[in-house]
């Protein structure tokens, strides 16, 4: 089972490392211009132009005491100022000393651009550029990302002169979006340990990835709450190796916070508890809805008595199932069976020419049959109602009931002169209705007569009474001997053909 929107994830055990996809995309270039964001530091380069009741213009650098001198003014305070919020911070400093008639205009002209090493297991380790607003993410972008097969999501350190300054868990960015608010400054150094213990999730989860844990091992509470499984989920089969030796071990999710996790485990989240319920729909002379959602023991006799029918319309005692899993029996026994006539037909061993001639046709005119067999869909139909009584059977998932309306004809078929449909009366049989649709034809037989109820029920009895709704079918009756007998006429006419030739020549 996959979570709702994500029908198309690959089934299998986990190959992704949480947090990967952080360094799927190629680093930015870098500009000069900061974003409004941007809080000014010294060595951020900045002009002043002042006009009106005075005029003064100043360009220069913010100077280590985040100052910035501005003439007939004097020192301005700017580090720590925002970039958008810098032209009302100068234009504050200047109305304290001249209140009316000047005009004050401001811009960062550029930002003080400061190198990082970044080093460890990245793709690219080296010197990079970058503003001093800049985040760790950035810097580990332009190094290419932490080597996810090597290097440590959780363990990230920032060394400055020599000494760790903190450490950065880039989960803490993933599942709660916080990195630390640390500046980066020049010669600073981000170094990305080495991978830790990793545990992969799969199975009915929203989250199939490996895991990360440093310096621990991972218990099943910490993979619950970074795989999220599905509300479907009720057991876990944990997979892994323990002293060299291949490890499993199956858990509910109840006892899986309790487990304590190893180096590449592997946790299959699954659904193993039988559904309480099975959906099963009603087609045909129906009142109400078309779907039912009842307990999985319920009884078709016993769900019949709250399905809502017109007693004039719905025939009651005729009701039947379509089953899938019948369906399937059905065509597998229809092909098993073909398949063993047609090995019968074309590997038996005949004693004469003659006998060899007749299989052949015979063998050929069956093949018809067999091709035309195949084709047919079973429907997987299951008789319920025998002699208008309800036999007792457990619905199963996927079933339909099928409630036909009453029908007041009965259909004859199959080698019959003339099939048609004819209406029902009191004390039909089925030689007169044979009789009135014109007779059997060469190939029919009475002995060969199915009747088939309404509700699926078949009748091989022809002197069985019939009923509103039945259907008489004739099946075709094959005998070799008629074929012996058409071979034997075409030979002798031919012989006859050829001797009037040769006599006239």
């Amino acid at each position: 089972m996959t979570p709702l929107g994500e029908m198309s994830r690959a089934t299998g055990r986990p190959t992704a490392v949480f947090g990967a996809t952080l360094f799927t995309r190629s680093a930015d270039t870098t500009s000069d211009a900061p974003n409004p964001n941007y809080v000014l530091a010294p060595g951020d380069r900045v002009s002043v132009r002042v006009w009106g009741a005075m005029d003064s213009e100043a360009t220069g650098v913010v100077d280590p005491s985040g100052n910035f001198f501005l003439p007939n003014i004097g020192p301005v305070l700017l580090a720590g100022t925002r970039s958008g919020d810098l032209q009302s911070r100068v234009q504050s400093e200047v109305g304290r000393v001249y209140n009316q008639q000047v005009q004050v205009y401001s811009v960062l002209l550029s930002t003080q651009r400061i190198g990082v090493y970044v080093t460890g297991f990245v793709r690219t380790p080296g010197r990079f550029a970058g503003s001093p607003s800049d985040s760790v993410l950035d810097f580990l972008v332009r190094a290419g990302g932490v080597d996810a097969s090597r290097g440590s999501y959780r363990e990230i350190s920032i060394l400055r002169g020599g000494r760790r300054v903190t450490n950065v868990d880039l989960y803490d960015f993933l599942l709660d979006g916080r990195l630390p608010t640390i500046r980066l400054q020049e010669g600073d150094t981000l170094v990305v340990g080495r991978q830790r213990a990793l545990a992969g999730a799969n199975g009915a989860v929203r989250n199939n990835f490996l895991f990360e844990v440093p310096n621990r091992v991972m218990s099943g509470r910490e993979i619950i709450e970074y795989a999220r499984p599905l509300p479907s989920a009720t057991n876990a089969i944990i997979q892994g190796s323990r002293d060299g030796r291949p490890y499993s071990r199956y858990a509910t999710l109840a006892e899986l916070p309790g487990v304590t996790l190893g180096d590449q485990d592997v946790v299959t989240f699954i659904t193993d508890r039988p559904a309480q319920t099975v959906q099963v729909t009603v087609e045909g002379s129906r009142i109400g809805p078309s779907v039912l959602v009842v307990d999985r023991d319920v009884q078709l006799c016993d769900l019949l008595d709250y399905i809502a029918v017109d007693p004039v319309l719905a025939d009651t005692s005729s009701i039947f199932l379509l089953r899938p899993s019948v369906a399937a029996q059905q065509t597998r026994s229809l092909n098993e069976a073909a398949d063993r006539l047609e090995r019968a037909l074309f590997l038996t061993v005949s004693p004469t020419q003659g006998v060899a001639n007749i299989r052949t046709a015979e063998a050929n005119m069956v093949s018809t049959y067999l091709q035309r067999a195949r084709r047919i869909q079973p429907e997987g139909r299951v008789v319920v109602f025998s002699n208008g009584m309800c036999s007792s059977v457990r619905l199963l998932d996927g079933d339909t009931i099928v409630i036909p309306e009453r029908r007041d004809t009965v259909l004859v078929a199959g080698e019959i002169g003339t099939p048609r449909a004819v209406v029902w009366r009191q004390g039909m049989t089925v030689e007169r209705l044979v009789a009135e649709a014109g007779g059997l034809t060469a190939r029919g037989s009475m002995s060969n007569i199915m009747i088939r109820r309404a509700s699926g029920e078949v009748v091989l009895d022809p002197s069985s009474p019939l009923r509103p709704g039945d259907e008489v079918i004739a099946l075709p009756r094959l005998d070799g001997r008629y074929l012996q007998l058409a071979t034997d006429i075409m030979q002798v006419l031919f012989q006859a053909a050829l001797a009037a030739r040769v006599f006239t020549n």
